[in-house]
């Protein structure tokens, strides 16, 4: 039997997408890949995405060689009817089609599942085409599903998924205990940044060698940009990440030799001029498909079993994967498309052009405007920025919480629907209620002192509530639970904050000054 054509999307680039082992596509299969310029318009994507994504994609075309029919179009549609014009009879059913809507029937053709609702709505509307088992993730969504249902009494937590995931992976365990005799070495995790240092002193992260591949894709995004046929925000260039297997194994084995060490206790800290820190970066080459989380972790499992990490930074690194990543994808589709529009907090501010354009230089707040340049920069911050400078502006101002996703997603070069969508509304900007996490993420500028070297050079003070030198992320942290008292001092975790509130002689005049600087940059 003819082998049918496998489709394969831009975050699906790893070989595992194409091992007809295990539920994979059929032996040998043609390949198919769509360039659809229509994605690119839809969002105001960063520059140094558009450029990673449309790098990786070609290059694995290049890899496949003569089995990929590779398309560059408007549409997905108009891509398959290209594609089903060059393929043989056997490949399809009926003539060749004239119009997307012909394209949409008569197909032979597998697709794993795709990692959007959106891709998955398309690819499950033609006629023909099978979709196969996600790939790429650690978890089969009927396992979840089951795990889901047996956790309904106590609620869906991160911490008991994460705990059940590695006794079923058997990662990082002695037997039926955790290794080292506890799950989570949170604890020793949270350091701040070393005092006198603008740097950890570690080695540097993997980087890339550009190819005449890259050029190409800046020249065309330069075109379509200049014709104004996109549009995008951020710079772009050099590449930072992984677009191919083989660069994304030498990223992983460089973190695990070099950096994994020193990872976890400065893992939640902040450098000005140090953003990558100890940090993997990983998390691109992950979300393309070109890295199974499997063998990252396992990776650091070793490392750690043969004495060259210590625990605290393996676990994790193992949480960040097994934990956060793997909990976020099921989440995705656990809560189902209704979810997106979330708003328990019923913030509808609009994201205010500065913000929007990544303008950091518009921006008095030193945390603030280092980490929006850092976006604007490299597209990628690590995670700490993200939900405590960036996701907590956002929630301290009100701001609407599926703008902030979609922000998240166009911003960040890591950043896909499935990432992004749990990852705000749940965890940064609390729009589900406590569905995800058990309180809202933010803070006033202490924790940003404490936890970075960005409050030294600044113009406001972290400790001042009012006048001239009032840290807008302080007088935010106070004003956002003046704004949801009485539903805050229902959770255990919010309470004692809350009540705080009733100390501040001056909090209707630090309630003036944040209403008085409404969505003008802080």
């Amino acid at each position: 039997m003819t082998p049918r054509p496998h489709w394969i999307f831009g975050d699906q680039l790893g070989p595992q997408f194409l091992d007809h082992r295990h539920n994979g596509p059929d032996k040998h299969a043609p390949v198919v890949m769509i360039e659809a310029r229509s994605v690119l318009r839809r969002r105001r994507f960063h520059r140094a995405k558009a450029h990673l994504v449309l790098s990786a994609m070609r290059h694995r075309a290049a890899e496949l060689g003569d089995r990929v029919t590779y398309v560059r179009t408007e549409t997905y549609a108009d891509g398959l009817r290209q594609a089903l014009e060059r393929w043989p009879d056997g490949e399809r059913t009926g003539g060749t089609p004239a119009t997307p809507q012909q394209a949409r029937q008569g197909l032979r053709l597998t697709v794993c599942h795709p990692t959007s609702r959106q891709a998955l709505d398309f690819v499950g509307s033609l006629e023909g085409v099978e979709i196969l088992p996600a790939k790429g993730f650690l978890v089969p969504h009927r396992a979840f599903e089951e795990w889901a249902s047996r956790s309904s009494g106590h609620g869906l937590r991160m911490e008991r998924f994460y705990r059940w995931v590695r006794g079923r992976r058997d990662l990082l365990m002695e037997g039926a205990e955790p290794a080292g005799g506890t799950w989570n070495l949170d604890h020793d995790n949270r350091e701040p940044p070393p005092q006198g240092q603008d740097t950890l002193g570690v080695r540097g992260p993997w980087q890339p060698c550009e190819d005449s591949i890259d050029e190409e894709v800046r020249r065309d995004l330069d075109r379509w940009e200049r014709d104004g046929d996109v549009s995008f925000v951020g710079r772009d260039g050099p590449r930072r990440f992984p677009v191919t297997r083989r660069e994304a194994l030498s990223a992983l084995r460089h973190f695990i030799s070099h950096r994994l060490p020193d990872f976890g206790r400065y893992e939640d800290a902040m450098l000005a001029a140090d953003p990558v820190m100890s940090h993997s970066l990983l998390s691109v080459p992950l979300n393309l498909g070109l890295l199974d989380p499997a063998e990252c972790v396992e990776r650091a499992e070793r490392a750690w079993r043969a004495g060259d990490a210590p625990l605290n930074s393996v676990e994790g690194f193992v949480r960040q994967i097994v934990g956060w990543r793997e909990y976020v994808w099921h989440l995705y589709w656990h809560f189902g498309e209704d979810y997106r529009a979330r708003n328990a907090l019923r913030h509808t501010t609009p994201l205010p052009e500065w913000f929007m354009d990544l303008d950091a230089d518009a921006v008095t707040a030193n945390c603030l405007s280092t980490v929006l340049a850092q976006v604007r920069d490299t597209g990628w911050t690590h995670h700490i920025p993200r939900l405590m400078v960036l996701g907590s502006r956002a929630l301290q101002d009100g701001w609407d919480p599926a703008a902030v996703t979609d922000w998240f997603h166009r911003s960040f070069v890591d950043g896909y629907d499935w990432v992004m969508l749990p990852n705000v509304v749940g965890m940064s900007q609390y729009a589900d209620g406590g569905l995800m996490t058990t309180k809202p993420y933010t803070s006033g500028g202490a924790y940003i002192h404490k936890m970075s070297d960005l409050c030294g050079p600044c113009a406001y003070r972290p400790t001042d509530r009012t006048g001239d030198q009032a840290c807008p992320y302080t007088t935010g942290y106070w004003a956002f639970l003046h704004r949801h008292r009485a539903r805050l001092a229902a959770n255990h975790r919010m309470a004692r904050a809350v009540h705080g509130l009733d100390r501040l002689k001056d909090l209707q005049e630090l309630l003036d000054g944040a209403a008085q600087r409404g969505s003008a940059p802080p």
